[in-house]
């Protein structure tokens, strides 16, 4: 955005731009939100940073007003796939306060000084000052949105004494801890637990995706219903869990426990990346409505969002796992492997077991997988390369790379390699030409399936939310009748679905599929 697009999203104080960039007064020594309601500076006073980290290492604070930490994150880092944006999604994972800045830098090739430079050049402020920021917005997040102690957390945030976390807050907000809780809505937490809202742009498709992971959960990993989804999950500190939910005023709520503080933060932006909250859904619906075809979806489903993934590693696998079958069929078969060689862990009725590890399936996948053997071999293979490192998946990949990478597994094709990128990444640039839930809505929406990837270029760099769209345009599947049984239990011939003759992802229409 240019300076002048920029000073007329905060004329306007537009919200859709919260969290994309953030206005400094030199007049005030203040930087807040471009919705800020206060008086719209002069643009002669007026400097506008990609990052509050950039406006705090040029001597600014917080406004007290609109506090612009609250605002939801940058779609940035998603759209981009440069280093700058992957070394945020790292930031917010919590990884500098885990490996410190040579971790980071080590995770994305560089040398600790030469990130320091991109990262300074490109968002204004190094990783040391970004990790600051992060640290501050969950501190934030925590003192308004809980009643934690707050000595807990200084430490929960990241902060390494509770002095520092005084001083942090005092120099970001102008305020001290207890004057920023004094904002607290009266959320209630105990030790280790969270329950506080989770600030997103609308408008947001929840009950879509809460349909998507219902459809998907695996009983005694995940629950979904209407209106709310809970997992286990593998932190860094132990496991935890969490719930997210809508309220009746359709605001979303976090709910969750975690093993150790420290990891509450890392908690927080992974669930952001599942529930894609900091996607940018007017831009996309404005761009998804250009063309005739999908107008009337989008009119009829505003804000749909595309689900990123709880753990990379567990994506590569329930991707695996779904190839060529249903949706239905797939859950069932990682039902089975998540209760033969997933840890119990103690947690609420529905969520007591965790996915199993990598080098679990590793090394019991043959016993428990069913289906063709060359895939169950492609799947423990794959686990086996990242249980020992041969294979690296994170939320920080190139994408390109990545998917080379994946291409390179026995039994991965090009379906399976951009379905991880898409989920994995958060890339919202991802098209699934061969996927025949995509072709299927394509066809139901007047898109010829056959040239689909070629119209769908129009549609960049939001191919990932066309596919979401075709998803859900797949037409209902009439009441099915039950054929006249022959042979040994088995339907006749002509109605065994082949699986070798078109490719499947695990979003096919509920099909039935002979063992």
């Amino acid at each position: 955005m240019t300076f002048d697009e920029r000073y007329a999203a905060i004329q306007s104080r537009d919200g859709r731009f919260d969290g994309q960039f953030v206005t400094a007064v030199r007049s005030t020594g203040i930087y807040c939100r471009p919705s800020c309601p206060a008086r719209t500076p002069k643009p002669e006073n007026v400097t506008f940073y990609p990052t509050s980290a950039a406006a705090h290492e040029a001597g600014y604070r917080a406004c007290k007003r609109c506090l612009p930490e609250a605002a939801p994150g940058s779609p940035d880092w998603d759209v981009r796939g440069d280093v700058a944006a992957r070394a945020m999604r790292l930031i917010a994972d919590g990884i500098v306060e885990r490996e410190g800045v040579p971790g980071l830098a080590r995770r994305l090739g560089y040398s600790p000084r030469h990130l320091t430079r991109l990262l300074t050049a490109e968002l204004g402020a190094g990783p040391l000052a970004l990790s600051r920021a992060q640290r501050a917005h969950t501190a934030r997040m925590l003192l308004v949105g809980t009643a934690m102690p707050a000595s807990e957390i200084a430490f929960a945030s990241g902060f390494a004494s509770v002095r520092q976390f005084n001083d942090t807050i005092r120099e970001v907000f102008s305020l001290s801890p207890l004057e920023l809780r004094a904002r607290r809505a009266g959320a209630g937490s105990a030790a280790g637990n969270i329950d506080l809202a989770l600030p997103v742009r609308g408008p947001f498709d929840a009950a879509g995706l809460f349909a998507w992971m219902s459809a998907r959960a695996l009983p005694g990993v995940e629950s979904a219903g209407e209106a709310s989804f809970a997992r286990t999950v593998r932190l860094a500190s132990g496991p935890g869990w969490f719930e997210v939910r809508t309220d009746a005023d359709g605001s979303v709520r976090l709910r969750a426990t975690v093993t150790a503080l420290a990891d509450l933060a890392a908690l927080v932006s992974r669930v952001r990346r599942i529930f894609d909250l900091d996607a940018d859904p007017l831009a996309i619906d404005v761009a998804l409505s250009r063309h005739p075809e999908l107008a009337p979806r989008v009119r009829a489903i505003p804000g749909i969002r595309v689900p990123g993934s709880a753990d990379p590693h567990e994506m590569l696998v329930r991707a695996m796992v779904g190839q060529q079958i249903s949706v239905a069929a797939a859950r069932t078969a990682l039902t089975a492997l998540a209760a033969a060689l997933g840890e119990e862990v103690p947690g609420p009725e529905g969520t007591t077991r965790l996915f199993p590890t990598m080098a679990a399936i590793a090394e019991h996948g043959t016993e428990v997988l069913r289906g063709p053997a060359a895939r169950i071999r492609a799947i423990v293979g794959a686990a086996g390369a990242l249980a020992g490192g041969e294979l690296a998946l994170t939320i920080a990949d190139d994408g390109a790379d990545q998917r080379h990478a994946l291409l390179a597994l026995p039994g991965v094709g090009p379906w399976t390699a951009d379905y991880v990128r898409m989920r994995v990444l958060g890339d919202p640039d991802v098209v699934l030409p061969t996927d025949v839930a995509v072709r299927s809505g394509a066809n139901a929406i007047g898109i010829e399936p056959e040239g689909l990837e070629e119209w769908a270029a129009g549609v960049a760099p939001w191919r990932s939310y066309l596919c979401a769209h075709l998803w859900r345009a797949v037409p209902p599947r009439p009441p099915r009748t039950s054929p006249p049984r022959s042979g040994r239990g088995r339907t006749p011939a002509d109605t065994v679905h082949r699986i070798t003759e078109r490719p499947v992802g695990p979003h096919a229409a509920e099909e039935e599929i002979p063992a």
